[in-house]
């Protein structure tokens, strides 16, 4: 049986909920564990290794989490920075040295994919790089670390990106074929959403609280919402955490002083995710900055439709599947109308979009698309079929 590391950026220490990327990346590792020996290896705040269901899961100690906190143009940065490259680079080496890996996958391209790269320009070892749009869209625009990610990009057995957007400019980036792989959770509970037929209807929030996530967006959208359209809304309840939380708090604060039914709350874990998106009429996604959030793959499942900013791939999918509302722009002013439209609305209308979108989140379908471009046994890169989707 292939022995497959999968090295990242984005695991879960544990069950806080903080990281939905890393909660997708754990279902992921499990679906892959039933196929191939899997090791992941990820920073932690301690160097550690153990057994998680199929994998074994092999920490390495870095300065500093989360790791997307870390600003490559904050000199601050700097040391937490350099002591994660070179703690990703060791633990990876003393891997493959003392177990040997067959394939190397790397979320994300950074760090994970240079230290893939590092190792495959050292032993022969093949490698495959799942981008995330962070690479793309911001590292990708710092001229000597475009230069690297380019390289990391080309020299891979495989690119996969988890948007359609985000797959043309890692194609355009980097002069090869990328394949679409969507990323999802899989959630035990998906699929028993009762939706009420007529308002009150019940909004959720789940996600960071952080400008690329529109979260300040929506508490204005709120802010915006009239005395007849609050008798729409029986409740609506916002989870996470994040560097905006002290305007979260303070824009609910008002909200709830204003006898509005607004409830704030921290991160949740994947069941209690399910939880919350299941009691929801709607989930709402005011995002600046997308590809294909998790938290929409986690609606999808749940059948929830989702009122959602105009972000990434978001328009396409909402466009061709009929999974929710969207918003004409991304600004308060547009969620606010787009809210509106959602209470005017029956959830129901949404359902037949729903189910045939659920096909595109299947986890074993994923894995399947993983195993069928990666070809482990292979050397030469793989001319991915960029139009073909799960």
């Amino acid at each position: 049986m292939a022995h497959i590391a999968i090295i990242t950026t984005s695991f879960p220490v544990d069950d806080s909920g903080a990281e939905s990327a890393g909660s997708f990346v754990a279902d992921f590792a499990q679906e892959l564990g039933a196929r191939a020996r899997v090791t992941v290896l990820a920073p932690g705040p301690e160097n550690s290794e153990g057994r998680r269901g199929r994998c074994a899961v092999r920490f390495f100690r870095v300065p500093r989490l989360p790791l997307s906190l870390l600003n490559p143009l904050n000199p601050a940065d700097w040391p937490a920075i350099s002591g994660t490259l070179l703690g990703g680079m060791k633990a990876l080496d003393e891997l493959h040295l003392n177990q040997p890996c067959d394939h190397l996958f790397a979320l994300w391209a950074l760090p994970s994919g240079f230290w893939a790269r590092r190792v495959m320009k050292q032993s022969g070892v093949s490698y495959s790089v799942w981008a995330l749009g962070s690479d793309i869209w911001s590292l990708g625009r710092l001229p000597y670390i475009r230069t690297v990610l380019k390289k990391v990009l080309k020299d891979s057995r495989c690119c996969f990106a988890d948007g359609y957007r985000l797959r043309e400019e890692v194609e355009i980036l980097s002069g090869r074929g990328c394949c679409f792989l969507p990323s999802a959770r899989r959630l035990d509970k998906a699929g028993k959403n009762e939706m009420r037929e007529q308002p009150p209807y019940r909004l959720a929030f789940l996600g960071r609280w952080h400008p690329n996530k529109g979260v300040d967006l929506l508490m204005e959208a709120l802010a915006r919402l009239a005395d007849d359209e609050w008798r729409g809304i029986a409740e609506i309840r916002i989870h996470g955490g994040g560097p905006l939380a002290e305007l979260v708090v303070a824009s609910a604060g008002r909200l709830k002083k204003a006898g509005r039914p607004v409830v704030t709350g921290g991160y949740l874990d994947k069941n209690q995710a399910a939880e919350l998106i299941l009691w929801a009429d709607y989930l709402l996604i005011p995002s600046r900055i997308e590809s294909i959030p998790v938290i929409y793959s986690d609606a999808v499942q749940c059948g929830t439709p989702v009122i959602a900013m105009p972000a990434g791939d978001l328009p396409v999918l909402l466009g061709k599947y009929n999974t929710g509302i969207l918003a004409a722009e991304t600004s308060s002013r547009a969620f606010h109308r787009a809210i509106g439209d959602a209470l005017k609305s029956s959830p129901s209308e949404f359902n037949s979009g729903m189910h045939q979108a659920r096909q595109i989140f299947d986890m074993v379908k994923i894995v399947d698309r993983f195993l069928e471009y990666a070809r482990i046994e292979d050397t030469a890169p793989v001319p991915c079929d960029s139009e073909r989707v799960v």
